[in-house]
């Protein structure tokens, strides 16, 4: 397929974002799809927007390419002639996140991640889609041809808004957990398909029939088979022995720990892996709260609020030795990568034909749930669009748990969009994880009281029983 974008343009909304501002300057310099374009970075923290702004000009001098550099803590002031926009901001999360998942534990919901699904994933949404719809509306005036890629968790709510409620955009969600070919590598050596990733040649990338399926987080491995043998149990074995001798967890936090065994765990009941345990876990009750004994594996640890504001700011001290010249502009080269979004913005605009894993409608990829089901789904791409592949059937067991998140995710999404308090509780009470209608009424009640600052002011206006009383 021949290019069709010259010099693309890319506006990244939330450009201080920990996991992707830094990835999305390294792509533009280093794509030859890419660096003769234009990026635009957009941060309402001006000190931080100047610092990313001045790494990017160095990187581009250090590099030599023609990519022009631009910024503004104002998405209008950059969004004329854009032919991408890349949401990745947030509201103060790791402090909202702590709010979320302190308020839950009290009432038998320990998240730890706590930005999809649970009380955390339905109030980040009230903390961010408003934002999201409003770029959305500014989008649809000043580059209503842009493609509109949203990196905000939870992901799949609002991607889900996005299609409903801006249907005249071209958008769709993405996650960093299933980035090809790296996901397909990975499993290809805990199948034992190859020892090491050098192993992994297009002869074995053929051969590896590999297909996951899932709503954002919730992803399944629904078929493995090499060469027209099943490894799906080796894979497992494979989770199972790592989970027997491995320090499952390290210092990655709360979301990493026992994962290898939850996985195994999972797959043994269930009969698949699951592909995102880190937060798949979040979303069974199993290792959740009140009536949950500690056997082999315990109660599921909390987000850490200080340990993420320490890496924050490790990044941040990482970017300011760059841009003072304690490490030399040279060493940015090799310290980062690619990044799943600025790879399929250069598949895109290079018309490369590779697939990757993008939330979107399913349109009879799985064929016994709706099209309009909002799943991650392999899918070919490019500027004409987004072609999911075929999956075949989701299990009976895991489709009826998808049914019931997509149910939430889209609660969620009209009740933040209608501003529904109706909506608001329904959503909560559709949650997987929640067990009681006074309970979910208190939880809401104690969010909107203490996130009051970060929500829209008609939260206040219209209050439950429970937060009427409070």
């Amino acid at each position: 397929m021949k290019q069709t974008v010259k010099q693309p343009k890319v506006v990244v909304v939330g450009a201080g974002s920990l996991f992707f501002g830094r990835q999305s300057i390294w792509q533009m310099v280093h794509s030859e799809h890419l660096n003769s374009g234009t990026l635009a970075l957009v941060d309402t923290d001006e000190k931080r927007l100047a610092k990313l702004l001045k790494l990017a000009q160095m990187v581009v001098e250090e590099t030599g390419v023609s990519l022009t550099i631009e910024g503004s803590t104002d998405w209008k002031d950059v969004l004329p002639g854009a032919d991408f926009v890349v949401l990745s901001f947030a509201n103060q999360t790791v402090r909202y996140r702590g709010i979320d998942c302190e308020v839950s534990e009290k009432y038998g919901i320990r998240m730890c991640s706590g930005d999809t699904i649970g009380p955390g994933g339905i109030f980040r949404a009230m903390r961010e889609l408003p934002q999201i719809m409003a770029c959305a509306r500014d989008i649809e005036a000043l580059c209503p041809d842009a493609w509109v890629i949203n990196y905000i968790n939870p992901s799949a709510i609002h991607g889900i808004a996005l299609g409903r409620y801006a249907p005249k955009l071209k958008s769709f969600a993405l996650c960093d957990g299933l980035h090809m070919p790296h996901v397909k590598r990975r499993y290809a050596q805990r199948a034992g398909i190859i020892t090491k990733e050098a192993d992994y040649t297009p002869e074995v990338e053929q051969a590896f029939d590999f297909r996951i399926a899932g709503v954002n987080h919730f992803t399944w491995l629904l078929k493995a088979e090499y060469e027209g043998r099943d490894v799906a149990g080796d894979i497992a074995a494979s989770l199972k022995r790592a989970a027997e001798t491995g320090t499952d967890g390290g210092d990655q936090g709360a979301k990493a720990l026992h994962n290898d065994a939850i996985s195994y765990e999972l797959y043994r009941g269930f009969g698949y892996v699951p592909t995102c345990v880190a937060h798949t876990k979040e979303y069974v009750r199993f290792w959740q709260g009140k009536n949950v004994a500690e056997e082999a594996l315990p109660q599921l640890s909390l987000w850490e609020t200080e340990e993420r504001y320490r890496r924050h700011d490790e990044m941040w001290e990482e970017i300011d030795a760059f841009v003072s010249g304690q490490r030399p502009i040279s060493e940015y080269m090799t310290a980062y990568g690619p990044d799943h979004a600025t790879d399929i913005i250069e598949n895109m605009v290079g018309g490369l034909g590779k697939p990757f894993y993008i939330n979107t409608w399913n349109n009879g990829a799985v064929t016994n749930m709706r099209d309009d089901a909002f799943l991650e789904l392999l899918c070919d791409i490019d500027m004409e669009g987004l072609r999911p592949r075929p999956v075949g059937e989701m299990p009976r067991g895991l489709r009826g748990m998808q049914e019931l998140v997509l149910d939430t995710h889209e609660l969620t999404a009209e009740a933040v969009v209608e501003g529904s308090m109706d909506k608001l509780l329904r959503a909560m009470l559709t949650d997987p994880l929640t067990q009681s209608i006074a309970d979910s009424e208190a939880i809401i009640a104690e969010l909107l009281e203490r996130e009051r600052e970060a929500l829209p002011e008609h939260w206040q206006q219209q209050r439950t029983p429970a937060a009427a009383q409070s």
